[in-house]
């Protein structure tokens, strides 16, 4: 789930130098087109026009590289629209539905670091898969269940439904947009497919009111 970002340790210093942007576009690149494994410091160092010194100088190992790269994949402004979201005040339907428009835009204009995240999600193990949520995913998916819990205390979403599930199907969607919205377009009646705003809104007033007409009695009651 790409847009979730972890503040910084000691370990993992936030890069802030042209050199270790460098660096990390470099790395970026590599591991998206090629995996951790099939890439090489010196690959890296020669990309980005430094020297293994250098990178070592910015980040502790090649994985400490490797999950900043991951982080920054994730991130681009979506840890900071949360943050103001918290802190907003109104309806908070309305700044969940701002969210999610932004996370789908966000996937689609950086499709490379996108795919970099959704390619480790799919294929990590157990161990990798620990190391994410708690190093690059969990700060800001905290930050959603914070507002979800807080629509749910001000009676505007179902106290009733766990804030993690909330969550994911909220993303959900964005993401298999993401990844199929080349085939979806050929496919018939999906002419939404080419229209990502309309979209998001779209799936968004399915998710908050579901697919079932107005005052559709409910087949389970037995009344």
């Amino acid at each position: 789930m790409p847009t979730l970002r972890h503040t910084p340790t000691a370990d993992t210093p936030a890069p802030a130098s042209e050199g270790a942007r460098a660096i990390l576009a470099a790395a970026e690149a590599l591991f998206a087109s090629r995996g951790y494994d099939a890439v090489s410091m010196n690959e890296i160092a020669q990309t980005a026009g430094a020297s293994k010194a250098n990178i070592f100088h910015h980040f502790q190992s090649k994985k400490a590289l490797y999950l900043e790269v991951l982080r920054s994949a994730c991130s681009n402004d979506s840890a900071e629209l949360l943050q103001e979201l918290e802190h907003e005040s109104g309806p908070i339907i309305e700044r969940l539905q701002r969210f999610v428009a932004h996370h789908l835009d966000s996937l689609l204009r950086n499709e490379r670091s996108a795919r970099l995240i959704q390619r480790e999600v799919r294929q990590s193990s157990d161990d990798q898969a620990k190391e994410l949520a708690q190093q690059v995913f969990g700060d800001n998916f905290a930050r959603l269940l914070a507002l979800i819990t807080a629509g749910q205390t001000q009676g505007e979403l179902r106290a009733d439904v766990e804030p993690a599930l909330i969550a994911v199907l909220l993303l959900a969607g964005n993401i298999f947009f993401f990844d199929a919205h080349r085939v979806l377009r050929h496919l018939p009646g999906a002419g939404f497919a080419t229209d990502p705003a309309g979209f998001n809104r779209m799936a968004m007033e399915i998710l908050l009111h579901g697919i079932r007409p107005q005052h559709c009695p409910n087949p389970t009651d037995q009344s």
